[in-house]
């Protein structure tokens, strides 16, 4: 019996995202961030960091990164005590957060064996003008964030990409 690529499409609009802002980039910075949440017994999901988009000014300055994460809704005020804290601490330039996101994950273990789940996803929802903020991937998920109002519609369209539709 051969194996389904897809079994499952998932939603989850009860994340929020934070991000830091100008994180010095340099080693063991991460660790106090998340050492911090994790004593506030907070579970961190998706996890993003880049290098941020504005170079030093100077060759005296160190390079900087963001970074963003996603939580549950209901550890929000918890979390940004915290993060604000810590931002403080590390000289980071800002925390923000986005409330009006929807995680949205294509589940399957048939995508260990079959290249191409990633873009045909990311094409459903370009085909829907649906635009992506973050991407986390494992050996049988991938999941984006997406804006809360695309979040049902970017089901569908995946449903639709990948043959998943009711009654078929």
């Amino acid at each position: 019996m051969e194996e389904h690529l897809i079994t499952a499409v998932t939603i989850d609009e009860k994340e929020v995202k934070i991000t830091l802002r100008d994180v010095p980039d340099k080693p063991g910075v991460a660790a106090r961030i998340f050492a911090g949440i994790a004593q506030r017994n907070i579970n961190v999901d998706m996890i993003i960091q880049n290098i941020s988009h504005q170079p030093p000014a100077t060759s005296h300055q160190k390079p900087k990164t963001d970074l963003s994460f996603t939580i549950q809704k209901g550890d929000l005020e918890e979390a940004l005590d915290e993060i604000k804290k810590i931002a403080k601490k590390i000289g980071a330039g800002g925390v923000d957060y986005d409330e009006d996101i929807a995680k949205v994950s294509v589940v399957g273990v048939g995508m260990r064996s079959h290249p191409g789940v990633a873009a045909k996803m990311f094409s459903a929802l370009a085909e829907q003008k649906i635009n992506i903020g973050m991407i986390s991937t494992s050996e049988i998920k991938i999941s984006c964030i997406v804006k809360k109002r695309d979040g049902k519609k970017a089901v569908r369209a995946i449903h639709r990409k990948f043959g998943l539709e009711r009654g078929k």
